[in-house]
């Protein structure tokens, strides 16, 4: 009951911290679930990322279920995506009750622009760090590249570009064995 209790909080923690939408969340996850209590790997958690990205619904809640479900089962994935999703609520609903009085007042504008500012930071610092364990060859700077520019200039989901790349590293990792 006790491990149940720390990943519901531990995923609170990420839903009460996590400004700007699912990439802002990386770099709290990498910490809550990686550095702190050892629930994932750092590839783990971009593999548990890249699905929830590519699967319906928030991309918060889908990791959520799946680190969850790992450590603990149904009843973990349970708690972690009730953990994650418990801050949101209840902040959702005050700033429900309250907004249209304040939301035209300039110190709410400002403190909104500060916010998104911040979360850029995050988003590149979660990037730096997933860079050095995911870009490690010329055939991952390859895909990183390809996907960069893909991403960058047309208009593609990022399904597919998780399924493109899914298979690029199949056939890498097998032409790899072969060798």
């Amino acid at each position: 009951m006790k491990e149940l209790f720390n990943l519901f909080i531990a995923f609170a923690k990420v839903g009460v911290l996590t400004f700007g939408g699912g990439y802002a969340m990386l770099p709290i996850l990498q910490r809550e679930i990686v550095e702190k209590n050892n629930w994932a790997s750092d590839e783990e958690l971009m593999d548990y990322y890249a699905i929830g990205q590519c699967t319906p619904g928030v991309i918060a809640v889908n990791t959520a279920t799946f680190i969850g479900q790992k450590n603990k089962g149904v009843m973990g994935g349970i708690v972690a995506t009730l953990g994650v999703v418990t801050p949101s609520l209840i902040i959702i609903t005050l700033i429900a009750a309250f907004i249209s009085n304040f939301s035209d007042l300039a110190v709410v504008k400002n403190a909104f622009a500060g916010v998104r500012v911040c979360v850029c930071v995050l988003i590149f610092n979660a990037v730096m760090k997933l860079w050095k364990s995911s870009v490690i060859d010329k055939a991952t700077l390859i895909v990183f590249i390809c996907v960069f520019l893909g991403s960058v200039l047309t208009k593609l989901s990022p399904i597919v570009f998780v399924v493109i790349t899914a298979i690029v590293g199949i056939i890498i990792k097998n032409m790899e064995v072969k060798s």
